[in-house]
């Protein structure tokens, strides 16, 4: 988490001047890649939402100090006084002319701190797999991100499937993870609740896929994967947490670009059972 906290306090140094995300990830002893997707896993946040936010939050103490707008738009990198005021009021609910009004109710970023929380009472069943290169087929749709609870998008687009075309997808399934999957991918930067992702329900397959049916090749690579019981749809929405903040921050890996699938056997009173979270990966270069 050293690192971690390193590339907050770059940010902090100067919150006027331009930031790089890839000096942050540098900080971090990482890539650029890995460490947008574990902040924003670990902040709840994309790290350019972060950095607006805290940005903001210095504009508006000096917004409070009497500074014209116009300066402080033009310090903190906004291009006119009415984009300044845009973002303020998104912030805020309020326009900076209102903001020095007595009583106001102003939202601040507090600075963030990252910090290794060791319970031990966790034991993350997993794996790490060499696969080869293989292709999803299946049907695909784009839907929103929900952390917990149902998510009423998917659960819609897979009461349409035509259970014709699910058997003749399961016939392709001739590789590992076996059976239907359910796998996200192309997921929006942030990753927060409500953002956009592409939800597929596939198997994974080395045949060509036929007419009617989205494809995805996916190369040769690690993959880790997690195994879990328990109350469905809670248990398998915590192993994309519980990857990010304890697994990845403890072993010499970092999250890749790729699909994540999702591997489920339900029991027959469809509130609990077992599944697979395969998240694929790359070494971290050791220092």
């Amino acid at each position: 988490m050293q690192g971690w906290n390193r590339a907050i306090e770059l940010i902090e140094q100067d919150l006027t001047a331009e930031i790089e995300v890839a000096d942050l990830a540098r900080a971090a002893l990482t890539s650029e890649y890995h460490f947008r997707r574990m902040f924003s896993s670990l902040a709840g946040l994309p790290i350019s939402e972060y950095i607006r936010r805290r940005r903001l939050t210095a504009a508006t103490a000096e917004i409070l100090e009497g500074r014209a707008v116009l300066d402080v738009a033009f310090r903190y990198g906004y291009g006119s006084a009415e984009a300044f005021t845009r973002a303020f009021k998104a912030m805020h609910g309020l326009n900076p002319s209102q903001a020095r009004l007595p009583g106001a109710v102003l939202h601040s970023q507090p600075q963030l701190r990252f910090h290794v929380r060791v319970e031990g009472n966790t034991d993350m069943k997993h794996r790490i797999e060499d696969k080869p290169a293989f292709r999803l087929i299946g049907l695909k749709a784009r839907v929103p991100l929900v952390h917990e609870g149902p998510n009423h998008a998917i659960i819609e687009f897979q009461r349409g499937l035509d259970p014709a075309v699910t058997a003749r997808m399961l016939e392709l399934a001739d590789a590992d993870p076996a059976g239907p999957l359910s796998v996200t991918d192309n997921m929006e930067e942030q990753r927060t609740e409500g953002s956009e992702l592409d939800y597929w329900h596939a198997v994974a397959s080395t045949k060509p896929a036929p007419p009617g049916f989205d494809s995805l090749e996916v190369p040769a690579g690690l993959w880790v994967v997690f195994e879990t019981e328990g109350k469905f749809p809670e248990v398998l929405q915590g192993m994309w947490a519980d990857a990010a903040t304890e697994w990845f921050p403890a072993n010499p890996y970092r999250w890749a670009p790729g699909p994540e699938m999702l591997s489920v056997q339900v029991e027959p009173d469809r509130t609990h059972g077992r599944g697979q979270l395969w998240i694929p990966i790359e070494r971290e270069d050791l220092p």
